[in-house]
């Protein structure tokens, strides 16, 4: 069995439903969630968001807020103050060129201020079902560590080389398995060698 077959294996055993763990009900709710999730966990961002989609539930509402009052409502995430601009940029970006509706094109979606490949892939995979692969620090991470893609790759380089090793139809799918791997299992300081199935053979641990 060959690399990338034994990798998707292991992934299937060990995180058969992975999914986006972003607490969201439509697609300006993802989006916005993932962009407080930059340099965030995803625990701190739902308990965040529980209560401020209660308040927030159009791009009105956020673009009409007075900027000191976002602030202030997602002061418990880091860069708050960067977010905050760039949630009313973007809300406003979408009111003006979409008639208030989140875009599902990759180019329309990277145009927005604040919104990266990796949110743009995001909001694409788990909204709009479209096949993506968003490289965040644990897909990067685990990638490199896998011989998926060399240490010295780019985010962008890491994502075009699991694209064309990975099918298609399985892109989203692994995406997420890959972030389960990585969060839970390959920790950045702590990963869990002992008990991985593809130390042995697949892993270039530690030597990265």
């Amino acid at each position: 069995m060959g690399r990338v077959d034994a990798i998707l294996h292991v992934l299937d055993d060990m995180y058969p439903s992975a999914e986006c763990e972003l607490n969201h009900t439509n697609a300006l709710e993802l989006l916005i969630a993932v962009m407080l999730s930059a340099q965030a966990t995803d625990l701190s961002v739902n308990r965040l968001t529980e209560t401020l989609f209660t308040k927030y539930k159009t791009v009105d509402d956020y673009i009409n807020a007075p900027l000191a009052a976002l602030e202030s409502d997602i002061r418990r995430i880091g860069l708050y103050k960067n977010k905050a601009k760039n949630i009313q940029k973007t809300c406003t970006a979408i009111k003006d060129r979409h008639d208030g509706k989140v875009p599902s094109s990759q180019v329309e979606l990277e145009a927005l201020p604040g919104v990266g490949r990796k949110t743009a892939n995001v909001v694409l995979s788990v909204w709009f079902d479209v096949p993506r692969i968003a490289v965040d620090t644990h897909v990067e991470r685990v990638s490199k560590r896998l011989k998926l893609a060399y240490n010295n790759d780019s985010p962008l380089k890491v994502e075009e080389k699991l694209m064309r090793k990975i099918p298609k139809e399985r892109w989203s799918k692994t995406h997420h398995q890959m972030i389960f791997f990585g969060r839970y299992h390959c920790t950045a300081r702590k990963p869990d060698c002992d008990h991985c199935p593809l130390r042995d053979d697949w892993c270039r641990y530690p030597n990265i």
